[in-house]
């Protein structure tokens, strides 16, 4: 059988297959005829090949290496040789083939003979019938098709048929050949002589590529005239089995239930053959070469030769034995001939489905557990299965049921996803005296039912044995919350009620609970510890802020001494009914009217923190004292919480008056207050609105009071500009003393700070001569603007400093410097500088005289500077530079 090689069994070298290639064609050449196909094998594909020739006047080569003749010329007898060259576009590499071309024989008898056995094709013209003179057209003849095998071996060109007219003896004809394979791609397949119109294939031809070619031969005479009608040639490419089977695909992947029944359908495996499928070369059969495991039987599937279908054919499929079969399958064509098909294998993968044939058993008949009592979401027992089918799957899932054992429902069964264990789980809790064991009977079941002719029984069956473990456990009380209706005003140490708890543990050693009180947002009540007796520490009072809705809530304990102690609460509401223990109030307390009696009243609405029946409806008047209410005012109420107040007179000057109304509620006994109403009376435009309310603005005063208060703000403001005056004068003698230092000595360390006054070492070098004195400083409204010194105090809004008292005694003064100097150190709007004097750095320029150069005024040198001392620490150097006397 013939093997296709392919370039992964050969080594491919690219190049001509051969070093000579000979070729014969006719005596007489003519120009542009084809006369043979030079192979080239190219191992890349994209390689771009340039042919040329050795005498390319003569011979000319095509990109499809089909050789033609440049010229019309007529072959020696002697071979005619050239070489054709190959080159590689890209590299420039080149390959060389020598061509020897041989002139057909002379015509000979024997010749002649061996002419006739290829056919030949005349074209058809006309016909003459038993020399009768009557002649007609002949139609054109229908040629049969060329049946061309693929795969020839040649020697090529190969001769298929001549092509000729019967008009060539009266005539010089040209015969040439179109259509896809001579002119058309792929050219240079067929070829033909134009003398003697021999059609030649130049090279193999492969079915699958090309199945067919359908070709048209003209001929023309030598001026180009059509002398024939073109004939159609069809030439077949007969297939041959060159292609093997080849599947759509190496691993298939198929499954099958287990305990399947013989004949049940697997899979489908398919292969395909390029060959022609209607010749035996692309019919294909299949089999089973081979099946692994071969358990339990050597033949558990089979195929269908035809279709590839894989069925079952013996039972006993059993996926808990094994898991998957693996089948080495088979595929030959023509029709299955061993000797001369070709054949491919591929394999086919078939995994066995679980299906529920195995129950799930417990692995115990009894499994044990304990639980402490009143514990919920506990897990208690472990109820453990086994099963054979497919972990995670529905066959393999458990679920789990109670049968019998619990009636109330306190215990249910949760299955772990991952283990496939059941959890028996608390969902109610459990007392210990009445319930200390359970005996639970439960069973275990797959989601999914077993299969059909399964004999185990469908489900597995164990019990579970708990045990309740006593805890001790939290006092209750009963009732709780516990509702007292009391009336408020209950005095402190009287008895309310008793609140006391149970404790629910009946088999412990303990003693007698104790009480504690944990919540009384109003500290009104105590409790016993011993007896849950509650009495009062205080008046209760349902007005107050900790009442809601009349109710007053307080929290207890209980507490028992068990190991480890518990304790309990309980809720005491104590609902308070009401008592007339409040005086209706008047609301609001300031109102506005005008001078003038007008329909302006004054609606007014009586308040009070009592219930009905001790509140409305309220009664509303005005006393009898002094006379001037009633004579000035009226009151009438318009309903029940409501009444309104006006003016009786004509005109009341405006002002800021008190009108007390006494307002009665409905009570048993009644209660009545005297609540006083702040009227301003105002004068008021057309509409009736104030128009002059900031100026009687205030707590209540009249016009005497706020000019007796602007008086007294006018002679302040004079104090204080009488002491500034004298502040000036002291200065002015103080600046004209001399310095009681020596001049030689250096004071400048002596009076600059560091920490804050300056900027370091760089303002040690001032010249304190450049200082001015504070009687020579320009006042700062006549400086212009943008030449302020340095050294200044910035302008910015002052502070309010205190102002002297007027009182006259010796340590007025410093103490009102004391005062405005602490208020100037504790202003947060205040720069960091001195109220009297800056301290910082004192600019370039400044015409100032030194420090040293003042001196003391000659009136002010037995003045005594001790009381420096008591101005703080910024005055300290200068008391000791003045102070102490003549040292």
């Amino acid at each position: 059988a013939p093997i296709k090689a392919t370039c992964e069994d050969m080594s491919c070298k690219t190049g001509f297959p051969e070093d000579v290639h000979s070729a014969v064609v006719s005596r007489s050449v003519h120009g542009g005829q084809p006369l043979l196909n030079v192979r080239f094998r190219s191992c890349d594909g994209n390689k771009k090949i340039h042919f040329g020739s050795s005498e390319p006047e003569d011979f000319r080569v095509g990109e499809d290496g089909v050789v033609y003749a440049e010229r019309s010329f007529q072959l020696s007898a002697e071979p005619t040789e050239f070489v054709v060259s190959a080159q590689d576009k890209e590299t420039q590499q080149e390959w060389q083939m020598k061509v020897k071309l041989t002139p057909e024989p002379a015509f000979t008898e024997a010749s002649e003979k061996d002419q006739r056995k290829i056919e030949e094709i005349i074209f058809p013209w006309q016909q003459y019938k038993h020399s009768s003179p009557l002649k007609r057209q002949k139609r054109d003849w229908v040629i049969p098709p060329i049946n061309l095998p693929e795969n020839s071996k040649g020697p090529f060109p190969q001769e298929l048929v001549r092509i000729r007219s019967d008009r060539d003896k009266s005539l010089s004809l040209r015969y040439s050949v179109t259509g896809p394979g001579a002119d058309q791609p792929p050219t240079g397949i067929f070829i033909i002589n134009p003398i003697s119109g021999q059609l030649s294939v130049t090279k193999p031809l492969d079915r699958e590529q090309i199945a067919s070619f359908h070709l048209r031969a003209h001929a023309v005479d030598v001026n180009g005239n059509q002398v024939e009608n073109p004939i159609d040639i069809v030439i077949n490419v007969i297939d041959m089995n060159d292609n093997r089977p080849e599947f759509l695909h190496q691993v298939w992947n198929g499954t099958v239930p287990e305990g399947s029944k013989p004949g049940t359908y697997v899979m489908t495996v398919t292969a395909i053959d390029a060959d022609d499928p209607n010749t035996q070369n692309g019919m294909l059969r299949y089999r089973i070469l081979s099946q692994a495991p071969s358990s339990p039987s050597p033949n558990m599937f089979t195929i269908n030769n035809e279709t590839g279908d894989i069925i079952t054919v013996a039972a006993g499929l059993d996926r808990e034995k094994v898991q998957q079969y693996t089948l080495i399958i088979q595929a030959t064509d023509m029709e299955g001939n061993p000797t001369y098909g070709l054949s491919n294998t591929a394999t086919a993968v078939i995994a066995v489905t679980d299906v529920n044939d195995n129950p799930p058993e417990f692995t115990a008949m009894t499994f044990y557990g304990e639980v402490p009592e009143n514990r919920v979401d506990v897990i208690v027992a472990n109820l453990t299965v086994t099963d054979k089918d497919q972990p995670h799957t529905p066959a393999w899932n458990a679920m789990y049921r109670m049968t019998g054992g619990d009636p109330t429902g306190r215990f249910t069964i949760l299955t772990d996803p991952n283990s496939n264990d059941g959890l028996v789980t608390v969902v109610k809790p459990i007392d210990f005296e009445t319930n200390r064991m359970f005996v639970l009977t439960v069973a275990a079941e797959n989601q999914v039912p077993l299969a059909k002719g399964i004999q185990h029984p469908p489900q597995s069956t164990a019990t579970v044995s708990i045990t309740v473990i006593d805890v001790n456990e939290s006092p209750y009380f009963v009732p709780n919350p516990k509702l007292v209706r009391q009336e408020e005003g209950l005095m402190a140490g009287s008895m309310l009620t008793t609140f006391t708890a149970q404790d629910p543990d009946r088999y412990m050693q303990q003693t007698s609970l104790r009480y504690s009180k944990l919540s009384d947002p109003a500290s009104w009540l105590k409790i016993d510890p011993v007896n849950g007796q509650i009495t009062t520490t205080a008046v209760l009072d349902r007005e107050s802020i900790y009442v809601q809705n009349n109710m007053y809530n307080a929290t207890f304990l209980a507490s028992d001494n068990g190991i480890p102690p518990m304790s309990g609460t309980g809720t005491l509401q104590i609902y308070l009914l009401d008592i007339n223990d409040n005086a209706p109030q008047v609301h609001p307390k300031e109102a506005t009217t005008c001078e003038t009696l007008q329909p302006n009243a004054i609606n007014i609405t009586a308040v009070d923190p009592d219930i009905d029946p001790n509140a409305g409806p309220f009664a509303f008047e005005l006393p009898d004292t002094p006379a001037s209410i009633k004579r000035n005012w009226t009151i009438v109420r318009i309903s029940g919480d409501h009444a309104q107040l006006s003016l009786r007179i004509r005109f009341l000057e405006a002002g800021i008056y008190d009108v007390p109304i006494v307002i009665t509620d409905s009570g048993n006994p009644h209660a009545s207050s005297t609540s006083l109403l702040k009227v301003k009376v105002c004068q008021c435009d057309l509409n009736g609105d104030c128009t002059d309310v900031d100026r009687i603005v205030g707590a209540g005063l009249g016009t005497g009071a706020i000019i007796a208060i602007l008086l007294c703000i006018i002679i302040l403001l004079i104090l204080v500009l009488m002491f500034v005056v004298w502040m000036k004068r002291r200065d002015k003698e103080r600046q004209a003393k001399q310095l009681l230092i020596d001049p030689e000595d250096d004071v400048r360390d002596n009076i600059l700070k560091y920490d804050e006054e300056g900027g370091g070492e760089e303002d040690q070098d001032y010249d304190l001569s450049q200082l001015q004195q504070p009687d020579t400083v320009e006042p700062d409204a006549i400086k212009p603007v943008g030449i302020r010194r340095l050294d200044e105090r910035p302008i910015h809004a002052e502070p309010q400093y205190p102002v002297r008292s007027a009182a006259p005694h010796p340590g007025d003064i410093g103490d009102f410097i004391n005062e405005g100097l602490k208020a100037a150190d504790n202003d947060p709007t205040a720069p960091p500088y001195d109220s009297l004097l800056v301290f910082d750095y004192e600019g370039s320029g400044s015409t100032a005289g030194s420090l040293s150069s003042l001196n003391s005024s000659s009136s002010g040198g037995e003045q005594d500077y001790d009381y420096l001392n008591d101005w703080g620490p910024r005055f300290k150097k200068l008391a000791d530079m003045y102070g102490g006397g003549d040292d």
